[in-house]
């Protein structure tokens, strides 16, 4: 089959029809590097030129979205290089009206779109790129760590206000991403587990206000990926969100991809273990879990992704190992 552009494949897999190759998708964070603009382009420019990958998920500091509301956060050494939230906001229930709507336009909202635009300029609509982006439920528990299930449970009304706030200024964040040359967002949420809140709580404190922020950017993105961080993840609950791509740990937790194939009508992004296959598996052990996930899949509607960041001592010849496999899918089977 003649070689596809990064788009083409990526047009191909949405359709459900073969391409090329298997498309491949990989992201890792730039601890420290990562809150400045400029090194934060810099960065990513060089990881995306340097392997080529088939979407391009930009990669700001997992906690840009509590620090303008006054939330302290540092790179404590995390494997995959998160930051996390040293001091937070919310300590009491009536600290969530400390949340007041803010201009994402501004620091360090304003800082990720920044960079954003700075790679997308000087990547010139070659390949996809998704903004992250992360839900409103999970803004609010970097806010307030644990606490938020308290307030979830016995002071629902002041959760929701705080929710509604933050849900206007992520949109608006996500409208000055597109603006700027994001081809869709990447939605994170980080609570849509079993293992944190009931499926009522989720539909009520989560969904509804997910669901309002891909309304609000419905026809403005070409391609979207939702993500389920953790274990236990509340699949069916997801599965109807109005998204192209989702991506979970399928590796780690349920449903594998043959079973979320059969809820799921878009393209599922996934395959491989990064905290275990990526880091110690070799290449005999990386080319298995590609294949595996192309025998999941029939092959089709699959990107070859993580099931989330990639830690950051996983080596070149790993990358390059799933590479090499998802082309070497596509050899096998012309």
């Amino acid at each position: 089959m003649k070689p596809m552009d990064h788009w083409r494949r990526l047009e191909a897999t949405l359709r459900g029809e073969s391409s090329d190759c298997v498309p491949v998708a990989l992201w890792r964070h730039f601890p420290v590097d990562d809150m400045d603009a400029g090194k934060l382009t810099a960065l990513t420019l060089a990881w995306q030129r340097k392997w080529q990958f088939d979407l391009l998920k930009f990669m700001p500091p997992g906690t840009y979205g509590v620090e303008d509301w006054g939330a302290k956060t540092a790179y404590a050494g995390a494997a995959n290089g998160a930051r996390v939230v040293t001091d937070p906001v919310v300590r009491r229930t009536e600290d969530w009206e400390k949340i007041r709507w803010i201009d994402p336009r501004s620091g360090a909202y304003g800082q990720q779109n920044i960079a954003l635009g700075q790679t997308a300029r000087s990547l010139g609509g070659t390949v996809p790129i998704l903004q992250t982006v992360f839900s409103p439920l999970t803004t609010a528990r970097k806010l307030a760590t644990e606490r938020l299930f308290a307030d979830i449970r016995c002071h629902p009304a002041a959760l929701h206000a705080a929710l509604r706030i933050i849900t206007d200024v992520t949109i608006d964040f996500c409208i000055e991403a597109l603006s700027v040359g994001a081809h869709g967002i990447f939605f994170a949420t980080q609570l849509a587990s079993h293992r944190l809140l009931t499926t009522v709580e989720y539909e009520q404190f989560g969904k509804q206000y997910d669901l309002e922020i891909l309304d609000a950017i419905r026809g403005r993105c070409r391609v979207n990926m939702l993500h389920a961080h953790g274990d236990d993840i509340m699949f069916d609950l997801l599965s109807d969100y109005p998204v192209e791509l989702f991506n979970w740990h399928d590796r780690l937790t349920d449903p594998d991809l043959s079973r979320a194939r059969r809820h799921f009508p878009g393209v599922l992004v996934g395959g491989l273990n990064e905290h275990h296959t990526l880091l110690h598996g070799g290449r005999d052990a990386i080319a298995d879990e590609v294949q595996d996930a192309v025998v999941q899949t029939d092959g089709r509607k699959l990107i070859i992704g993580p099931g989330c960041v990639l830690p950051v001592e996983t080596s070149d010849a790993s990358i390059q190992a799933v590479l090499d496999a998802a082309r070497n899918m596509e050899a096998q089977a012309a």
